[in-house]
Order: C-alpha cells, then structure tokens, then sequence
C-alpha cells in the first residue's frame, strides 16, 4: 500500500516553513491504518523483545497496537504527572529548553528487551530520551520503530548504535 498518499501533508504548520505530516488522515482510513500496524510488525519480526514503548500522544497509536500483532504489553511513556504511580523521569534537551518523560518505575526489569515505537522520528531528541529512561530501569533497547522518518532532519544519527526502522521516508 502507497502509505504516503494517506498522509496528508499541511504546509506552514505549526510555523511558516514547516511542511507537516499529519498521519489522522492514515488513522481514518481502517484498512490503512491495520495495513500500516502490519508492515511495522513485519519490519521487526526478526527483533527479540519482551515489551513496547511508546511515547505520549502519537505513540500511543502505533505502539499499542503493534504490542497487541505481536502478543507483547506496552509501556506508555507520559509527560509528568500523568502517570499514577511511582515514575522515574528523565529530562533532555530541545532545540530551545528542555522537556521532560516519566514511566513507571516497576515498567521495565532489569534485562528486559524493548521495542520503542512512535509515528515519527524527526531529529531523534524524543526518541533518545526514551531509550535512555528505558536503560536507567536496565532495559535494553531491542530496537525502534517509526512509521514515520524525516530523513532530510538526520535523527537516525542521534539513535546510532540502535537497530531503527521506519515504515515511510520523506526525504524533504
């Protein structure tokens, strides 16, 4: 399936010059949506892991229902003080200030394999954090998966060293 058709693409937001990606119009479409779930679980069926990650909003979307394909449970990744019990949190670095992840502090065991999911990697900052909480509780990072790469953004540089793969690439 042409996955990129069913994303559409809204130029100037949120700002002049940014060309965004909204992946709604892909979430509307069923058969699109499950077909997309599908060819991300293809992508890691070679990779051993225990449990999927994903990171508030967007992550929500694409990792849970990768979790379920692959009979794994999944572990949400919020902002603070959305999660009700015990976290650990970790902050990083944007491009102007910081932001800030928790997860539960019982969420992960020590020697745990993980799949990091989410719809987007654009310049890898999100992503490393959570790879790092992931490894503060003595998780290992199986791998990532995005339905979504900006290529021309270069966040695949920022996760070396970690097996990353993207379903759809835009190069511009």
């Amino acid at each position: 399936m042409d996955f990129k058709s069913k994303i559409r693409v809204v130029e100037d937001f949120p700002v002049k010059g940014i060309s965004f990606k909204d992946i709604t119009t892909l979430l509307q479409d069923g058969e699109a949506y499950a077909a997309a779930i599908k060819e991300m679980a293809a992508m890691v069926e070679t990779l051993e892991f225990d449990v999927v990650v994903g990171p508030e909003a967007r992550g929500f979307l694409t990792g849970a229902p990768l979790s379920i394909l692959t009979k794994t449970g999944f572990v949400p990744i919020r902002k603070p003080g959305k999660l009700p019990y015990d976290t650990i949190q970790h902050a990083y670095e944007l491009e102007y200030g910081t932001d800030t992840l928790e997860i539960h502090a019982d969420a992960i065991q020590e020697g745990m394999k993980v799949l990091v999911v989410d719809d987007l990697l654009a310049t890898g900052g999100t992503s490393k954090a959570v790879c790092e909480l992931i490894e503060k509780l003595g998780g290992e990072v199986a791998g990532l998966a995005f339905l979504i790469e900006l290529d021309f953004l270069g966040g695949r540089a920022l996760l070396d060293g970690y097996n990353v793969k993207s379903l759809v690439h835009y190069n511009d």
